[in-house]
């Protein structure tokens, strides 16, 4: 997608986005067989619900209509959410991720899996889980020792809500 046509369609899409309380996260344009496709990719504090994607993918596609931002060719819109193993690339995303497990690829090669524990402006505070019967260990990392970060689904973890039940 040219430099031009990111920014003509986040300056179109922005306040479309902001007007549902969402945070435009990604804007995609690639390219499927004949067809362009367009991704959008939105979330908030709360995360997105299926019905809030399916009222601004709606007004998303009014607005297109409207510009030739996207040419003359056929495409395809995909409004969704970043995922749950979505990528760690902003400061909002790290917060939204405390209390969740998350894989850390640090910039002297070291790998960490750990739990996001405390967000602030400099790192994180992390719970790096005992091996073998060993109790949790508690460290800290700073943003610049971070190269990439991706939350871990967890299949077996209980709900805060069911351990204090």
């Amino acid at each position: 997608m040219s430099t031009t046509q990111s920014e003509r369609l986040r300056e179109l899409l922005e306040p479309l986005v902001s007007a549902e309380e969402l945070d435009l996260e990604e804007i995609e344009v690639a390219r499927a067989g004949r067809r362009q496709v367009l991704r959008v990719i939105v979330d908030s504090e709360q995360g997105v619900e299926l019905d809030t994607c399916a009222e601004l993918s709606r007004a998303i596609s009014g607005k297109l209509d409207e510009t030739d931002v996207m040419g003359e060719g056929e495409y395809v819109l995909e409004v969704s959410s970043p995922g749950a193993d979505r990528p760690l690339t902003e400061h909002r995303h790290y917060v939204r991720a405390t209390g969740r497990l998350a894989r850390l690829q640090l910039t002297e090669g070291d790998e960490l899996v750990a739990r996001i524990i405390a967000v602030d402006d400099e790192g994180l505070d992390l719970e790096v889980p005992g091996v073998k019967g060993r109790k949790p260990t508690s460290r800290r990392v700073s943003f610049d020792e971070i190269a990439k970060a991706r939350v871990e689904i967890e299949f077996n973890r209980k709900d805060k809500k069911e351990e204090e039940a």
